[in-house]
């Protein structure tokens, strides 16, 4: 499986949803950057994404976007392959 990069804070209740439902998915492992105790971390997320809004996540080398980018995909099919473990 894929590694997973999230952008997170601790309030987010976005962050909350995409976690859960890629634990669903099985992945067992998240890198969660918090942004909220690291504010140098959400200039270098705004620099990689464009975007400013948590979460912003990553399965290996590709950018998903937020949480509903990640619903999303997983309602398309494409969660399961683009983490490696369909």
């Amino acid at each position: 499986m894929k590694p997973v990069r999230m952008y997170t804070t601790q309030v987010c209740p976005y962050c909350v949803r995409a976690k859960a439902l890629l634990q669903q998915r099985g992945v067992a492992q998240i890198d969660e950057i918090r942004v909220d105790l690291h504010p140098t971390e959400r200039d270098a997320m705004v620099a990689l994404t464009g975007r400013r809004t948590v979460p912003q996540i990553f399965i290996g080398d590709t950018h998903v976007g937020g949480c509903d980018d990640l619903v999303a995909l997983d309602q398309r099919g494409g969660l399961m392959p683009l983490l490696g473990a369909a």
